[in-house]
């Protein structure tokens, strides 16, 4: 049985194009505090060979298959698994990837767009001027004040929902393909703004200590498994939105090497993120704190008593919230792609629906701690990582070599068979490792296994 792909649909207007929205997919608020921090805490340089081992083995060749699905199934993720799945002979189920990836895109944005919201609201509080000259305790006291308010929260929930929901409905090219290739570019000017001003003025020399200097002492077990996730994570892999906007991709770029470039920009704004934060940390004498609070605490503190840190601390929101967008919107994608495909609602309808699920599950989230953890645990811990997993095992071991020789047919014999060991064997077992791990039960294996020992 051979395939036949369904045509080309309009999509990407050129690779570039497709290369800056995954980027941009990839480049989330992870990418601004949490790598910066757990590279400085768990080795430095040493984490940092570990994490790009970790990108090569393990997320590379992932992304390669999330791509190459998506583009030869030609449409959405959940349609692009079941026409995947009949023509190799494999079982419907598989289709079970795209739907579970959906679901993750969903839950994530509904927790999402809480915390984008905070960096939104956070906009004119900084370039008013507010928190000019305020101490810790007014700072912090401003953030919880935001967290306490429901009504604020829902305004800039709301807003951001909105802005998502408005340049998905405008469609691939002109919503998706437009926003990337204004917003991609800003967001890089930002941060190199950022960089100039910490090399000016940070403590820039202790941020690179922090970052850079290899401490293979600090290099345990679990720093290895933590490289290995957020290697994983960092890409948007294992959510459908890859696949969705693989499916756009025009036929004659390579995979390969746009899967490369991708990696590399993803890395590069998380390295550099690190070298614009932490000088201006360290120059204040403050914490590397990890998570929200870094970046709604610890440095509003720093831009408060800065010289020109009105100006410093609006650009930084400006690119955290560039970044959860371009985020934002590969998550609404797939969803949205799938019942616009069905041909039962237009794109607009379709994005207003979705976009209007995850804004209820904000809602939620703003005034529930316990549904946001849940949101965030069963999408970032089991969903996530499950259809990663899948992803790899389908695209190693069940799609018809036609179709690969189809998709990878610029790569050598060498270079392919080496993608093929680290698709079947070497990304499985890393993907494998983050999925336990995350649920807690690679912790309760270890003890097993020690108790059996002993």
């Amino acid at each position: 049985m051979t395939h036949t792909p369904p045509a080309p649909r309009r999509g990407w207007v050129s690779r570039w194009t497709f290369i800056l929205a995954a980027t941009g997919s990839a480049v989330g608020l992870g990418n601004i505090w949490k790598f910066p921090y757990i590279t400085g805490e768990n080795g430095g340089g040493a984490f940092v060979l570990v994490y790009l081992a970790c990108i090569l083995l393990v997320g590379i060749p992932v992304m390669m298959a999330e791509i190459l699905l998506g583009r030869a199934g030609r449409r959405n993720p959940i349609d692009s698994m079941r026409t995947l799945a009949a023509s190799s002979g494999a079982h419907p189920l598989w289709r079970l990837i795209g739907i579970s990836g959906v679901l993750a895109g969903l839950m994530i944005l509904s927790f999402y767009s809480v915390i984008a919201g905070w960096a939104l609201d956070y906009i004119p509080r900084t370039a008013s001027g507010s928190l000019a000259g305020a101490n810790a305790a007014a700072v912090a006291e401003a953030f919880a004040g935001l967290q306490a308010d429901g009504h604020s929260q829902l305004v800039w929930h709301t807003a951001f929902i909105a802005m998502t929901v408005i340049i998905i409905a405008f469609g691939v090219s002109r919503g998706i393909g437009g926003t990337a290739r204004t917003l991609m570019p800003v967001l890089f000017a930002l941060l190199l703004l950022l960089l100039g001003y910490s090399l000016a003025y940070g403590d820039f020399e202790h941020a690179v200590r922090f970052l850079f200097a290899a401490d293979f002492s600090r290099l345990s077990a679990g720093a290895v498994l933590v490289a290995l996730g957020h290697a994983f994570f960092t890409l948007s892999l294992g959510m459908g939105a890859i696949m969705a906007y693989g499916a756009y991709m025009p036929p004659q770029a390579s995979i390969a090497g746009t899967a490369l470039i991708i990696a590399v920009l993803d890395t590069a704004v998380a390295l550099v993120a690190g070298l614009a934060i932490f000088p201006l940390v360290f120059a204040h004498q403050l914490a590397p704190a990890a998570g929200p609070g870094l970046m709604f605490v610890t440095l509003p503190i720093a831009f408060a008593d800065m010289t020109g840190g009105l100006y410093i601390g609006t650009a930084f929101f400006l690119l955290l919230s560039i970044a959860a967008l371009t985020s934002a919107i590969s998550l609404l994608e797939p969803g949205v792609a799938w019942l616009s495909e069905r041909g039962r609602l237009g794109r607009l309808p379709a994005s207003l629906l979705l976009g209007g699920i995850a804004w209820l599950g904000g809602i939620a989230c703003i005034h529930s701690g316990t549904v946001f953890n849940i949101l965030d645990f069963t999408a970032t811990n089991l969903l996530l990582p499950a259809g990663g997993l899948l992803i790899a095992l389908f695209a190693g071991w069940c799609l018809r070599p036609s179709l690969l020789q189809a998709e990878l047919g610029d790569l050598s014999p060498g270079l392919s068979r080496i993608w093929r060991l680290l698709v079947r064997v070497i990304a499985p077992l890393g993907v494998g490792l983050v999925l336990l791990s995350s649920t807690g039960a690679l912790n309760g294996l270890r003890i097993w296994l020690t108790g059996a020992v002993t």
